[in-house]
């Protein structure tokens, strides 16, 4: 039986791919963002369903929620980035805080607050898989707090849901090529350091980090939960 899944941020890079391969498994796929005009490219090539929502908005998550079907069997939240490549400049304390929340926001509130909003439709034998960063290990001000502060929040949301036999876990991408992530504005000189970080001496790629969430989302994953699986090409090792 085809599942449904949601796919938040959907329209371009890793959510893209994401969606595709859902979608080339014959899954009923709904993908969400803030601009129409990716969506619809790519409900064009795919056929997905696409939902405009700004996630960060409790309004415009409820209403999302009355454009959903009862059973969302997979949830990934995609939806973020680093609100820092967008700043205006300016370093006086209220802008500080205005962009270290505006990162809380995209990549920690919004994805609570999608969860909270659906969690009357997540089905058992369901799977809640957020987007961190090797950011949440390393570093990178706001946006790596924002990400740590996901995979802390994910080890209550896998309690709360494993008696609903629901798993969450957090895929944690290192450096991803073709996304949107920098705005165009990484140099040549840090794109090879951050391929030099990696034992596979590659970028990983947004195909990567679907497989990995492919996998969470199977069969083969149903007893892992709470976990954060880390796909950076060895950039940061764990044991």
């Amino acid at each position: 039986m085809s599942r449904t899944i949601l796919v938040t941020g959907g329209g371009t890079g890793i959510g893209r791919a994401i969606a595709r391969h859902f979608s080339d498994q014959n899954e009923t796929v709904i993908v969400t963002g803030r601009r129409p005009g990716p969506l619809d490219a790519l409900a064009a090539e795919t056929g997905v369903r696409p939902l405009v929502c700004d996630h960060t908005d409790p309004e415009a998550l409820l209403r999302l929620v009355t454009k959903l079907p009862e059973r969302v069997d997979v949830l990934v939240n995609n939806a973020g980035g680093n609100i820092a490549f967008d700043a205006d400049g300016k370093t006086d304390l209220a802008a500080f805080a205005r962009d270290f929340r505006a990162n809380l926001d995209a990549n920690l509130i919004s994805a609570a607050l999608t969860t909270r909003a659906l969690n009357d439709h997540l089905a058992p034998g369901g799977a809640v898989i957020h987007i961190g960063s090797i950011a949440a290990d390393q570093g990178a001000d706001s946006y790596g707090a924002s990400k740590a502060g996901l995979a802390t929040w994910n080890l209550s949301l896998a309690d709360t849901l494993g008696p609903r036999d629901i798993t969450a876990n957090v895929v944690a991408p290192g450096y991803i090529t073709d996304t949107e992530f920098f705005r165009d504005q990484l140099s040549d000189e840090r794109r090879a350091t951050l391929i030099a970080a990696t034992s596979t001496g590659r970028p990983g790629t947004p195909a990567d980090i679907a497989g990995a969430v492919a996998f969470l989302a199977s069969p083969a994953a149903r007893h892992i939960t709470g976990q954060v699986l880390n796909v950076n090409g060895g950039a940061r090792k764990t044991r």
